[in-house]
């Protein structure tokens, strides 16, 4: 997603979470795009309030890729003026400033060992290409199984217990350069670790 796009539903959190009803049309029409898979469809239908799953909507969509806020708009069919809004907004917005994607992170930053909120931060934004990810960063398809089988309910721990476990065998190998690399070599923009780390 454009850091312009990512920062426009940043400003409008709040009012988008008060206007809108994701689950009756706007995370079906996202699902049925491909921009949400079934597990964020769960996760947020989980959510035990209206304005709680579109914040948690609003969460997944900046690492659902370039066509994630262009998906978003059309399924506001039933919400225009809440679309009229963000459309009007977005034009009138002056170029934007340096957001966390334009920011480098400096060097000392890359050769440092994630730590374990950042491998948490990290295992919430990540999806479908979880596994790839961790198979990159040197898991196999053993280790992957475990991971699965000992958090059959829930996505984030089973992806949680291989970065963990990635981090724990690779010691201090196991840098954030590395899983930058390991994130861009599997589709995953940049600015989702950077996002996690500033």
């Amino acid at each position: 997603m454009d850091p312009e796009h990512r920062a426009l539903l940043r400003t409008h959190r709040l009012y988008l979470s008060g206007q809108l009803l994701v689950t009756d049309t706007i995370v079906p029409f996202l699902f049925q795009e491909h921009v949400l898979t079934e597990a964020h469809v769960e996760d947020i239908e989980a959510q035990p309030s209206d304005t709680l799953r579109c914040r948690r909507l609003l969460d997944l969509l900046p690492v659902r890729g370039p066509r994630a806020f262009g998906c978003f708009l059309r399924s506001l069919e039933d919400f225009g003026w809440v679309r009229d809004k963000l459309l009007l907004d977005l034009q009138t917005r002056p170029g934007p400033g340096p957001s966390a994607a334009d920011v480098q992170l400096h060097d000392p930053v890359l050769q440092d060992v994630p730590s374990d909120r950042v491998l948490s931060r990290l295992a919430s934004r990540l999806g479908s290409e979880w596994e790839s990810v961790l198979m990159d960063l040197g898991l196999s398809t053993e280790d992957l199984f475990r991971c699965r089988s000992d958090h059959p309910l829930s996505t984030h721990g089973a992806v949680l217990a291989g970065l963990v476990q990635w981090r724990r065998s690779g010691g201090k190998t196991s840098t954030v350069q590395r899983l930058m690399r390991s994130l861009e070599e599997n589709g995953v923009h940049p600015s989702v670790l950077q996002d996690v780390l500033l």
